[in-house]
């Protein structure tokens, strides 16, 4: 087709319906400018509550947030895009698994999507289109863009919600060096006086400012976190294994209005629905390395899942996991993983635990390692 008669209007629109047909299901555009919120933003790093997230306060992040039309020279839109992982029934337990992070990784198929969409808005424009896409994969306030271009609003967990979708969406963002019609921003807030997420974040995580501190927040702990979990909430991590569900599950308008993804690429590996909290406690072994191909869960790292095992299992305090806690008190090369088996078996107030912190007390040389042991005894 030729470019010259495709008005900026039709070519929007064919852009949202080719996005529907790739797999997504919402669609919007919006300018480069500054994104509204960009001060609390500052302010929220100045306060640390990013954590171990540094990458989010390097100057390249803090640029290209700024300044979103940074990223592509010449651009002048951005198509925002959220695809729905809502699963279709709760997740068994124990050993939670986030809802989007159980089957394959969205980084992987949502960018080959708007890679697609953007092959195919070359090939009607008979020329090239200058572009770049992302998701969760660079320098953008992703829930400001989506709102702007009319998907939602940023609720009081700080999700963005869909009033025809709820929260449980991925974002993908495609900068174009095109002049196309933005979408009215979404301006309500929906959330009125509801407080439910707040009151059920088992860390109290969120704040006042509709802002979370990411140092208490259980997704943080279990994927971002590379050290231990604090002592003071490894309580409140329950049953997640990787990410936490929460806030959306507990959320009104996704009881109402989310409806289950029937997409493929969301559907749970086998493997992981639930996990063997046994099998993540052991070490590793060749047969494993599928469980992590192409799943969200390799941002853990194995020493990460082998502490959350250990976290969800002391939580637990169910016999059966006892044997795997031993072991990997006794045998794990990492003493953070060491350590927070030494912490669930001091949970169990049993006999038998105490007999495997006192084993292990012989013969421990990491100091950690051994106050955690310390710590334990006295639990048991």
């Amino acid at each position: 087709m030729d470019s010259r008669a495709e008005a900026p209007h039709a070519l929007a629109q064919w852009l949202k319906s080719e996005a529907l047909r790739q797999g997504f299901d919402l669609a919007g555009i919006t300018s480069v400018e500054p994104p509204p919120h960009l001060d609390e933003f500052t302010a929220w790093l100045r306060a640390g509550r990013h954590g171990e997230m540094g990458y989010l306060a390097s100057e390249r992040g803090r640029a290209g947030r700024a300044d979103p039309g940074s990223l592509l020279p010449g651009c002048q839109s951005i198509l925002v895009l959220a695809a729905n992982y809502a699963p279709a029934a709760p997740p068994p337990g124990p050993g939670l698994v986030a809802a989007y992070a159980r089957g394959d990784d969205y980084h992987g198929f949502l960018l080959e999507r708007a890679r697609t969409i953007v092959d195919r808005l070359q090939h009607r424009l008979a020329r090239p289109v200058a572009s770049r896409v992302y998701t969760d994969t660079g320098p953008l306030l992703e829930r400001e863009l989506a709102q702007r271009a009319g998907l939602g609003w940023i609720g009081r967990n700080t999700c963005l919600i869909s009033p025809a979708l709820g929260s449980m969406t991925l974002l993908t963002e495609v900068l174009l060096d095109l002049a196309l019609p933005f979408d009215t921003p979404f301006v309500a807030d929906r959330c009125g006086s509801c407080r439910q997420c707040v009151e059920a974040c088992p860390t109290g995580c969120i704040l006042p400012d509709r802002t979370i501190d990411a140092r208490r927040c259980v997704s943080y702990l279990t994927i971002e976190a590379r050290g231990g979990v604090p002592h003071d909430l490894r309580p409140s991590v329950g049953d997640w294994f990787f990410g936490c569900d929460i806030c959306q599950q507990v959320c009104p308008w996704n009881r109402r209005f989310a409806r289950p993804s029937s997409d493929a690429a969301f559907a749970p590996r086998q493997a992981l629905h639930p996990p063997d909290l046994r099998r993540w406690l052991a070490a590793p072994s060749a047969d494993d390395s599928h469980l992590l191909r192409r799943s969200p869960l390799k941002r853990a790292r194995r020493s990460g899942l082998a502490r959350n095992a250990a976290v969800v299992a002391g939580n637990q305090r169910a016999d059966r996991h006892l044997p795997a806690l031993e072991h990997a008190l006794r045998s794990d090369s990492d003493p953070m993983v060491r350590g927070h088996a030494a912490w669930a078996l001091g949970q169990y107030g049993s006999a038998a635990a105490r007999e495997a912190l006192l084993r292990a007390q012989g013969r421990e040389t990491d100091a950690n390692v051994l106050a955690e042991i310390n710590a334990a005894l006295t639990d048991v």
